[in-house]
């Protein structure tokens, strides 16, 4: 079924005059913002953590009301002069939706149709037609299959698919998406986006806050904010052709950007428009028939990691052998999993939403034991009870979201909280509080409140309470969801770190860029071991097909390369990250004699 056609509102469905907002403590989350969007309109939002985009999404969808200026929702003056007209509100609100960032805030049922079927319900519709809007929803999301299901026992992506399907089946005419699809996966981002696009063509108008800069380009207009105040705005194109400014505001352009600046290319947000331009622009067909064994050579582990460092992490302190596990009568979590974690190497699970890995992050962390088989960590069977007691001693587990546990008055008292709870001398506890915070980069911030940091920063300061725990092992489950690109990065170099301090990481991410920088790459899918190995082994071009019909992909390198060789090149190795992919590509360009960069010499 189509997406609902609403109505022509005489005014633009969402106008925000000299809006501001002040939270308790005098921070300024929204700072004089005058925003208008028009009818079916498709706006992007993007900013850093803490730029109050989330704020504003509260704010046009009708959950707050600003301290002053003037809000109009859906033909409703809601708010004047910062005082709501509440009954305004309530009339408005039948219009708008909302899907939250964090799917535990959103979802209020046991049963994933109940939950759909709640909007709907106080919108007052017929049963008739809740009921075939509740399905429709459902399919679209890919989720009929659970509709009987608890959405406590669903991964995080499908619960956020459920809550995506409960705000479409209120068919709303304005529809805010705050962080959509920072726990699905490849795939499921995808769909999303078409969603999007169909829901725009029909009239919807979507206001949608995200970090990935990729889907920002599917907007008519983007968005940026900093410190409560819009700093940028226009198109796409307009916005993104700001990069020094964005890369200060702790966002970056997307990758097709980066990559035609790095090759001195023509400036394009487009990637099929790199490759057009690589792929016509600087090689005769002489030179693309000629071999490129020598031009194409790639390192064959991960950069900054020699052979040899590999080799030293070959004593395995995971190991999982035949591992199943089911919830309650359902279909299996884990279907007879086995594979070994060497001590002190980094290990990346991928997988489509709901195929296994946050199930299987529990079994590591002696959380669950398996049906059948066995898990042993660190020496210690976790079938038996004591085992897993043992097992939780040596395991640090980084929650999706850690952030939400920080609770003290300082950093330096809640990343202590741990130790203290060991019963530590004192002395002790303040030697793991210190290297903590040093590694997490925090050192300087330990007497301030942890509720003043960046995002970023209190992601890593959950993390620094639970290295002080001193843990050999360090399992984190999506642990760079919902960051800026600036706290992604942050993350990344303090995971590197650990990992030389010979800390055994295995973390589920959705981000193939992520999965390429570990030593290895487990694949599941559908609760099955699809895929293990390197990154070069597991994104190999024998495994692609695999990987896309398990809702996964390859990192965005990679991918760049196999178009070029679809074009014509010849074999570009595997390049795994951006700075590979150029290295590659200079190479064939100086063996051909094609000066670089390309755009000086106006070759294209």
């Amino acid at each position: 079924m189509a997406p609902a056609e609403h109505p022509p509102i005489e005014h633009p469905p969402v106008r925000l005059s000299h809006v501001t907002l002040v939270y308790d403590g005098g921070v300024r989350a929204l700072d004089d913002v005058s925003l208008e969007v028009a009818r079916g309109e498709r706006v992007c939002v993007l900013g850093a953590n803490g730029s109050g985009k989330s704020t504003l999404a509260s704010v046009i969808c009708g959950l707050l009301a600003p301290d002053e200026g003037a809000v109009e929702l859906a033909g409703e003056r809601v708010c004047a002069d910062g005082r709501p007209d509440l009954e305004a509100y309530r009339r408005a609100r039948r219009s708008l939706g909302l899907v939250f960032q964090n799917p535990d805030d959103q979802i209020v049922t046991s049963v994933v149709e109940d939950d759909v079927a709640f909007g709907p319900e106080n919108l007052g519709l017929p049963r008739e037609e809740i009921a075939a809007r509740v399905a429709r929803e459902l399919r679209r999301v890919a989720m009929e299959g659970y509709a009987g299901a608890d959405p406590a026992r669903l991964s995080g992506g499908q619960r956020q698919r459920v809550c995506i399907a409960g705000a479409l089946a209120m068919e709303p005419a304005v529809l805010v998406l705050d962080e959509p699809g920072s726990l699905l996966d490849v795939r499921g981002r995808a769909a999303i986006l078409r969603v999007m696009g169909r829901l725009a063509a029909a009239g919807t108008t979507l206001v949608h806050v995200t970090h990935f800069m990729e889907e920002a380009l599917e907007a008519d207009r983007v968005l940026v904010m900093d410190h409560g105040r819009i700093v940028l705005e226009g198109t796409p194109g307009e916005v993104f052709s700001h990069g020094p400014e964005l890369s200060g505001l702790g966002l970056e352009v997307p990758f097709a950007a980066r990559l035609s600046e790095r090759l001195g290319l023509p400036w394009t947000c487009d990637e099929q428009d790199v490759v057009r331009k690589l792929g016509t622009c600087f090689f005769s067909q002489a030179e693309r028939d000629r071999p490129a064994a020598a031009a194409a050579q790639m390192p064959t582990d991960r950069p900054g990691l020699s052979r040899s460092a590999c080799e030293k992490k070959h004593v395995p302190n995971l190991r999982v052998e035949h591992a199943s596990f089911s919830y309650g009568r359902g279909t299996r979590a884990l279907d007879d999993i086995s594979f070994e974690v060497p001590a002190g190497s980094s290990t990346a699970v991928i997988g489509q939403t709901g195929s296994g890995k946050s199930t299987l992050l529990r079994l590591l962390c002696g959380l669950e034991r398996p049906d059948e088989g066995r898990v042993v960590v660190d020496g210690h069977d976790t079938s038996s009870r004591r085992g897993r007691r043992a097992a939780k001693r040596s395991v640090g587990y980084v929650m999706q979201h850690p952030e939400r546990q920080l609770f003290a008055e300082t950093v330096e008292k809640d990343v202590a909280f741990g130790p203290q709870n060991l019963k530590l001398p004192a002395a002790e506890v303040e030697r793991r509080v210190s290297r903590a915070l040093e590694t997490v980069g925090l050192a300087d911030r330990r007497k301030d409140s942890p509720f003043t940091l960046s995002g970023g920063q209190r992601r890593l300061c959950a993390l620094a309470g639970i290295l002080a725990m001193g843990p050999r092992i360090l399992v984190l489950d999506e642990p760079a969801a919902g960051l800026d690109p600036r706290g992604r990065a942050m993350l990344r170099r303090v995971l590197a770190r650990l990992s030389k301090q010979g800390i055994t990481l295995v973390q589920v991410t959705h981000s193939m860029e992520d999965a390429a920088r570990a030593d290895r790459v487990v694949a599941l899918d559908q609760s099955r071991l699809v895929a293990i190995g390197t990154p070069r082994e597991v994104f190999s071009r024998g495994n692609e097909r695999r990987l896309r019909e398990g809702g996964l992909g390859i990192p965005r390198s990679l991918r760049v390369a196999r178009e070029l060789e679809d074009h014509g090149w010849p074999p570009l190795g595997d390049p795994l990250t951006t700075d590979e992919l150029v290295a590659v590509i200079r190479a064939r360009a100086e063996r051909a004699k094609v000066p670089v960069p390309f755009a000086r010499e106006g070759k294209c």
